[in-house]
């Protein structure tokens, strides 16, 4: 029988938090891709005494496939468009075609900023330490899109940490990121949610709460 590696996205977060390595806590920041990240990334920063920011990134939906990524845009002040070319060849997309379909998605990315954010400006990145958080990643489009928008906002240093994902996902985040840290790389594998024990889906009122009771918390000494 299949035995879940995480409990949680909580347990996978806490996981994560004793994996990364030391940290200064004055030049870093946890960038969470909603929904799913938000919570694996909360655990890093209550352990680390670390702020979150968010990464507002929308997977870009192959026709009549949603599911399947042709790649991910992000807002980040500019529309940042990286293009999955395998996928998006197999279904005759130009780059122009993908953009033109991450156009689409940049009106849930705005009212998902507002929604979590309020009329708060998006941290500073340049300059610093950013470690951007998922739940698990598969084709990895989503968060190549976010690291490809630190890059552009001038991050100094980015590390990618992740409970799952399959070896050649890895290996390209490993390329993109200045350190990847991801706890198991099955092989083969299903999907991310096969290796949770407790994968339910987490809403937008979860999120606000979640950073609501960050914001809260007294930082770690």
């Amino acid at each position: 029988m299949f035995s879940a590696r995480f409990k949680n996205r909580a347990d996978a977060g806490k996981q994560l938090s004793q994996a990364l390595p030391a940290i200064d806590r004055q030049s870093t920041l946890v960038a969470a891709l909603p929904r799913g990240g938000v919570p694996v990334a909360a655990q890093i920063c209550r352990a680390r005494g670390l702020p979150l920011e968010l990464i507002m990134v929308r997977k870009i939906g192959a026709p009549g496939q949603r599911e399947l990524a042709v790649g991910a845009v992000v807002d980040s002040g500019r529309a940042d468009v990286l293009v999955n070319a395998d996928v998006a060849a197999a279904f005759s997309l130009t780059q122009e075609d993908v953009e033109k379909l991450g156009r689409n998605e940049l009106p849930e990315l705005a009212r998902r900023r507002k929604a979590y954010m309020g009329d708060r400006e998006p941290s500073m990145i340049k300059d610093k330490t950013i470690i951007v958080v998922d739940d698990g990643v598969a084709t990895g489009a989503s968060l190549r899109a976010a690291l490809l928008s630190l890059r552009r906002r001038q991050a100094e240093r980015i590390v990618v940490a992740v409970p799952i994902a399959p070896p050649q996902t890895a290996e390209l985040l490993e390329q993109e990121a200045d350190m990847l840290v991801c706890l198991a790389r099955p092989q083969p594998f299903h999907s991310v949610g096969t290796h949770y024990a407790d994968f339910r889906q987490v809403d937008d009122d979860e999120v606000i709460e979640t950073l609501r009771e960050l914001s809260a918390e007294p930082s770690v000494d």
